[in-house]
């Protein structure tokens, strides 16, 4: 689909919101991931503020789609981006990783109301997300489940026997938006472990697969689109992103991924935020 001019510039000043959030979080607590988050914002952004169905008050709601983050170590993301969608206040990010906070440095399910499942073991996502889809087409609902996925994570062989069974059980409620950012805490994913060709595997596997621009909000709400249209397998989209999206220094630099910065570092990030918010602002006028 294509937006309209107002719902752009609504989803691009919400991304940037969240962007402008995730480094105030890291920055507080002196500890985290960078790079992931800033990437993601643009697809947290749509999946949060157009195409899926929640209700911040109300988390519990039967109608709900699900969403399993399985890379629970870009949870900056999905915090900055429940806050800013009205889960709880956004002052409370600050606490990220603080001693008793509810905003852990993975996404713990009993702390915060609207976190589907507690995750961190990379790999393990996927197979909590077939378990919600059997369970959902076993009662009759016509929920969506959404699992988020890192590319680094396809080196585990937990994922694969996901990938497998979900083909085997053609699950149409299952759509899942992998971040091919092409980098982990090592160094770029090709040289660590090739996962080309990510897609024909895939598809070898019984899934519909998507290739996208992770930053173009037509592309991802499109995408979403589709696969909700696919009611014969599950889907992968794969969104190609660029890590540390948003703020130069950290753009495609692996040694970001699990690195925050310091308050000099913020600040620079923070000025090169607000002078894009400005932008978008100017652009869409």
């Amino acid at each position: 689909m294509r937006l309209d001019d107002e719902k752009l510039k609504f989803l691009e000043t919400k991304a940037n919101e969240i962007r402008q959030s995730i480094i105030g979080m890291l920055v507080a607590a002196g500890s985290g991931h960078s790079a992931g988050p800033l990437g993601m914002a643009d697809v947290f952004a749509a999946l949060y503020f157009h195409s899926l169905a929640l209700d911040p008050k109300n988390p519990s709601w039967e109608g709900r789609d699900r969403l399993v983050l399985s890379n629970g170590h870009i949870c900056p993301v999905l915090y900055a981006t429940m806050a800013h969608a009205g889960y709880f206040p956004v002052e409370e990010l600050k606490t990220l990783r603080k001693f008793g906070t509810r905003l852990q440095g993975h996404p713990h399910r009993t702390s915060l109301p609207g976190l589907e499942t507690s995750s961190g073991p990379l790999g393990s996502g996927l197979s909590q997300a077939i378990g919600m889809a059997l369970g959902l087409r076993m009662d009759k609902k016509l929920n969506w489940v959404l699992c988020l996925m890192s590319d680094g994570e396809q080196d585990e062989g937990q994922t694969w026997e996901a990938v497998l069974q979900a083909g085997k059980e053609r699950l149409y409620n299952l759509i899942c938006i992998m971040d091919r950012n092409n980098i982990q805490i090592d160094g770029n994913t090709e040289d660590i472990m090739p996962l080309e060709p990510l897609k024909a595997k895939y598809e070898a596997f019984n899934w519909h697969v998507l290739e996208i621009d992770g930053h173009n909000f037509d592309q991802i709400i499109s995408a979403i689109d589709e696969a909700k249209a696919i009611y014969e397998k599950p889907k992968m989209i794969i969104a190609h992103t660029i890590p540390g999206k948003g703020v130069d220094f950290m753009e495609r630099r692996f040694e970001w991924h699990g690195v925050p910065p310091n308050k000099e570092q913020a600040e620079i990030a923070l000025e090169e935020l607000r002078t894009l918010g400005g932008r978008i602002t100017s652009e869409h006028q």
